[in-house]
């Protein structure tokens, strides 16, 4: 049986950076080279980054990825390393469509290539394209109508992209009709909480459609709100685990592989499911002579629930920093529970002294949450100061009389105001704590406590805020380490503190009730009628859907954030801002 080492490189990218891409093709693949691999692949659109989104539409950008991807091809000839096969993604556009499709000849497509021998040796377009949740494909790409195979070293390797293993028919089954011996596919999934059981799960069960070993090579790194985990995944044809690579880590995940010989008469040629056209090409007919297996598989440790979605969200807060250019941060501190968990993010995502905190009391503060603040400063080794806001909130009471709500807001948007001073003066993005249960329903002021570059928890409900926060410090514990998060944050009824006594169950019904509330509305998009048939108080939910509602015009304005649930607000939940629907309690049967 020919045997085939296959160096999958679960790496980052960034889009735009076509050089900066290409540098890292370069180096992992002289890395897998070295190491002996036989064939090399990289995630989808390695070479532009994921997701281009308008960048699709600019005749510029594609001509330059293509061109790009021309040059890397010559570049890693010229590094004497034109010799394996390299797999990756690119943005490439489409030199004939038909009608049918809508979309005239030149239309963009996410592609991949395969780069041999100075080469561009075969290039194809993802068959199916993902038009659900943060993806918006058929607005940019056209499909792909091949079943793209190519024989290295005697084994027929068929190539999909992402969807195409998602969505039932297309390549996975060509792949068997073809006889491929592997089915290689290229990735750039997004991450959200439990998709690595689900993709595991799916990447088993296609393997035993397709008749024949799966590699399922994963992106990391972040990109605006998503977050990719990495998660590479090889089974055999039956779905055994023959390797998995770390989750949100960076490696070249390395497997020898014994794989069915390619059959030895005519190459697979012909119309295949879906209407698939195989485009098969040989770079290595021979199999390569027998050889000791040196990487026979690992399964890297599998992260628990809570240390995945914290992973997530230092991802999340590392990429947006750096991809922008940016060196440090600037959150306001206030002693509660959010603003605690966003620092501790950033100090391990950027390390403590590139995160800078700002205490800003104001009459109504208490001491502990002043304390509270110093204390978490202690632990993590951030930069804190002190700006108290009780004059200059003097001074606009002096200037204009406002009660209630409105004096309440004018000591947040002060806060804001300050924030964004310093983050000018200073160089800083500011971090906005808000999290995901605030925010659904409006519990947050403009230009207050919602100023600012970037979310960290925006998709993190307040319950798990409260766990994520636990873990840490029980993770720190575990390590001998200080707890980043003082006890007290974590254990005080949480308060905005803008007048005497306040708590959040003032205004808001108890967490735990409130998010499962917003969990089946916002995650599932459940009506009230379903809601309240789970067990919940009519009224309540009639109130928090009205609040959820009433409260997108706020949402619209509030800065990214990672996304770790399957419904972000945002780039998932898109909903008209002036919208008269009122969610009936009864489903009118």
């Amino acid at each position: 049986m020919p045997q085939l080492r296959i160096a999958l490189n679960q790496i980052d990218s960034t889009v735009g950076d076509l050089p900066g891409n290409a540098d890292a093709v370069l180096r992992w693949t002289r890395h897998g080279v070295d190491r002996g691999a036989h064939l090399v692949a990289f995630p989808e659109m390695m070479l532009t980054g994921y997701p281009v989104e308008d960048l699709a539409l600019r005749p510029s950008f594609v001509a330059a990825s293509r061109a790009a991807l021309r040059e890397l091809a010559a570049r890693l000839a010229a590094e004497g390393l034109g010799e394996v096969p390299v797999v990756l993604g690119y943005l490439d556009r489409a030199e004939q469509v038909s009608q049918a499709l809508g979309q005239p000849a030149g239309a963009p497509r996410n592609a991949a290539a395969v780069l041999h021998r100075g080469e561009v040796a075969l290039t194809f377009a993802k068959h199916h394209l993902p038009n659900y949740g943060v993806f918006d494909e058929f607005r940019y790409f056209v499909p792909g109508a091949t079943l793209p195979v190519i024989r290295v070293h005697g084994v027929d390797v068929a190539l999909a992209i992402c969807e195409d293993l998602w969505q039932e028919g297309g390549r996975v089954p060509a792949a068997r009709a073809a006889g491929a011996g592997l089915l290689l596919s290229v990735n750039a999934s997004p991450y959200e909480v439990n998709k690595d059981d689900t993709r595991l799960d799916l990447v088993r069960k296609r393997a035993q459609e397709a008749g024949c070993t799966l590699a399922y090579l994963a992106m990391v790194g972040g990109q605006d709100e998503l977050v990719f985990d990495g998660d590479s995944i090889v089974v055999d044809r039956d779905g055994t685990v023959l390797a998995r690579a770390a989750q949100f880590a960076e490696e070249c995940l390395l497997l020898d592989l014994d794989l069915p010989a390619a059959a030895p008469d005519a190459p697979p040629a012909g119309v295949v499911d879906d209407g698939l056209r195989i485009d098969h090409v040989t770079l290595s007919a021979e199999p390569l002579p027998p050889y000791e297996p040196v990487h026979p598989g690992a399964v890297a440790d599998r992260l628990d629930d809570a240390e995945e979605m914290y992973e997530a969200l230092v991802t999340g807060v590392r990429a947006y920093v750096r991809k922008n250019g940016f060196r440090s941060v600037l959150i306001g501190l206030s002693g509660g529970i959010d603003s605690a968990l966003c620092a501790a993010i950033a100090c391990d995502a950027l390390g403590p002294e590139q995160v800078f905190g700002l205490s800003m009391p104001s009459r109504y503060s208490s001491e502990h949450s002043r304390g509270d603040a110093t204390e978490l400063a202690r632990r993590t080794g951030l930069s804190l100061r002190t700006v108290p806001i009780g004059g200059m909130f003097d001074a606009y009471l002096d200037a204009v009389e406002l009660t209630g709500l409105a004096e309440e807001n004018l000591q947040s948007r002060l806060r804001g105001t300050l924030l964004m001073a310093v983050s000018n003066q200073e160089g800083h993005i500011v971090l906005a704590p808000g999290n995901k249960s605030e925010l659904a329903v409006g519990y947050s002021t403009l230009y207050g406590d919602s100023v600012g570059a970037y979310g960290p928890i925006k998709d993190v409900y307040k319950t798990v805020v409260y766990r994520l926060a636990r873990w840490r410090n029980e993770a720190a514990a575990r390590r001998g380490e200080t707890p980043p998060i003082p006890e007290n944050s974590i254990a005080k009824p949480p308060s905005a503190e803008l007048r005497p006594g306040q708590v959040d169950t003032d205004s808001l019904p108890d967490y735990d009730v409130l998010d499962g509330v917003l969990e089946l509305y916002v995650d599932r998009d459940r009506g009230a009628a379903d809601i309240v048939a789970a067990g919940y108080d009519a009224e309540l939910v009639s109130r928090v859907l009205r609040l959820v509602d009433a409260a997108e015009y706020k949402r619209r304005q509030y800065p990214p954030g990672t996304k770790i649930s399957p419904k972000v607000f945002g780039k998932d939940r898109r909903l008209p801002l002036t919208n008269r629907w009122r969610e009936p309690l009864s489903d009118g049967a």
